[in-house]
Order: structure tokens, then C-alpha cells, then sequence
């Protein structure tokens, strides 16, 4: 299983490289189903990985031109602020035991997992939709709204929730809300999510560092592999239509977020 694992650090990079988000949704499940790792020492890794790989990418279309740093910064620091709270009082803040749905008890770690379960099907609707909506996106783009920075300061604390919760970078959230609000080219937006991203994990991992024993060399093989992937990513980026690979892992991501619930609400009780 550990092959698979590997395999799939690889696939988490290529995600990243080509359209800026999907792999952080990824590295949780890989961590715990394939390299055994407890869920919630998983949902911190998650952020080593993420951001590291995250941070070459983001560097990477610096080089390029195509990061926006306003975006960063309205992002950014509202995030880090979130995560910061979420690490340090609402993640300890969650009792062991939640609560119990019949005969089914809900731990911690069953409940981190169904959600982020959740937080697949809602990703893979919008990598599988992805054709039609940067259709809708793109045409977003090119209207003359007024910049509004409530919303973006909103959902950067809403994706620092999510960050430090579960260990999510939340790209998927971050790009159609840089293309709305800020009206960004869509390349521009992918290098910029990657950087918010980059910011947001490791901040949510140094918050967490001492909290967990982590298994460094498990963590640095990964990121390693996962980097390769993200430059293998960015070179396919000029190869293959974007929406064509959104779909391909829009329906993957689906199929896993599908067996998380049934694995985790169903199989472990029977």
C-alpha cells in the first residue's frame, strides 16, 4: 500500500502543477488509508506536504509574472489568522467523543474525515463542472464590477477554517474567487493560489509543531516526490487543456470521497 501511497504523492504535485488545487484534498486520505496515519497527525502533515510543494509552485510563477500579490495579502493574513484560532482552540476544543447517531459513535477522527469527505464531493462537482465554469468565470472577469474586499477577507477566513481544520489548502475555493473579486487571468490565478496556499499550510503547521511526534522521513520523501509531480504538473500545463484534467480528478476525487463515508459511517460498523 505504501507504493500505491508514493504513486499518489506524485499525483498530488501533478494536480497542484496543472491547476493550482485538488492535491491538498488528496494528501489526507493518502496519509491515513495508504500510509497508516492517524488522522489527526495526518491533517497536520497534510499542511507540511501541501505547503511545500505548494511554496516551489507559487516561486515558480513568481518567476513568471503571474502572482498577484494584493490577493496574497487580503488572503493571507486573515487566513493565518483563522488557522492560528482553529489550531490552537478549536481543533483542541473538539471532545474525543462527539456524539453518537444510533448505534454509530462519532469520534474525532471519523468526524474529520466525513467532513473532509464532504469537502471531496463538493471539490469533484467543481473540477467535473469545469468547462462550463470557466466559461461563467472568465465572463465574470471581464465585467467592470467594483473590487469588493469584504468577500475576499470572508473567505480567507473561511479557507484558514478549513486549513487548519482539515488540513486543506483550499484551492478550490481560492481560484474562482480570485478570477470574481479580483478579476485575474486564470494562469495568474492558479500561481496565486499556490503561494496563498504555500502561506496558509505552513503557517498551519508551525501553529501545530509541536503538538505531534512527526515521522520526518515519511514527510520529506513524500514532499519530494510530490515536487517532482508538481514540475511534471506545470510542464503538462502547456500540454493538455486544463478542464480536460479537472474532469479526470474531479471524478476521481469523487469516487474516494464515496468511499470514505461508506468506510468510515458504514464498513467500521459492521
Amino acid at each position: 500500500m505504501e507504493i500505491f501511497g508514493y504513486f499518489a504523492a506524485v499525483l498530488i504535485g501533478i494536480s497542484l502543477g496543472m491547476v493550482g488545487s485538488g492535491g491538498s484534498i488528496l494528501t489526507v486520505p493518502v496519509l491515513v488509508y495508504l500510509m497508516s496515519v492517524n488522522p489527526l497527525l495526518a491533517t497536520t502533515s497534510s499542511l507540511f506536504i501541501v505547503g511545500a510543494t505548494s511554496l516551489i509552485g507559487g516561486l515558480r510563477s513568481y518567476g513568471k509574472k503571474l502572482v498577484n500579490f494584493k490577493a496574497v495579502t487580503e488572503f493571507g493574513i486573515p487566513s493565518i489568522f483563522s488557522i492560528f484560532l482553529t489550531r490552537h482552540y478549536l481543533l483542541p476544543a473538539l471532545p474525543d467523543h462527539l456524539f453518537s447517531i444510533g448505534k454509530i459513535q462519532v469520534h474525532k477522527p471519523m468526524f474529520l474525515m466525513v467532513i473532509f469527505a464532504l469537502l471531496m464531493l463538493a471539490a469533484s462537482i467543481t473540477m467535473i463542472r469545469s468547462s462550463q465554469r470557466e466559461e461563467w468565470l472568465n465572463a465574470e472577469a471581464e465585467n467592470e464590477h467594483a473590487y469588493q474586499a469584504i468577500p475576499l477577507l470572508l473567505l480567507g477566513l473561511l479557507i484558514g477554517v478549513i486549513t487548519g481544520l482539515l488540513g486543506a489548502g483550499g484551492g478550490f475555493l481560492i481560484i474562482p474567487t480570485l478570477v470574481i473579486f479580483l478579476k485575474l487571468p486564470m494562469k495568474t490565478a492558479v500561481g496565486t493560489s499556490l503561494l496563498i496556499i504555500a502561506i496558509n499550510s505552513l503557517f498551519g503547521f508551525l501553529f501545530s509543531l509541536k503538538q505531534f511526534e512527526y515521522d520526518w522521513s515519511l514527510l520529506l520523501s513524500f514532499t519530494a516526490l510530490s515536487i517532482a509531480g508538481l514540475l511534471i504538473g506545470s510542464w503538462l500545463a502547456d500540454k493538455i487543456p486544463g478542464s480536460s484534467l479537472k474532469k479526470g480528478f474531479g471524478w476521481f476525487i469523487l469516487i474516494m470521497g464515496i468511499y470514505i463515508i461508506v468506510k468510515e459511517i458504514f464498513l467500521e460498523h459492521i
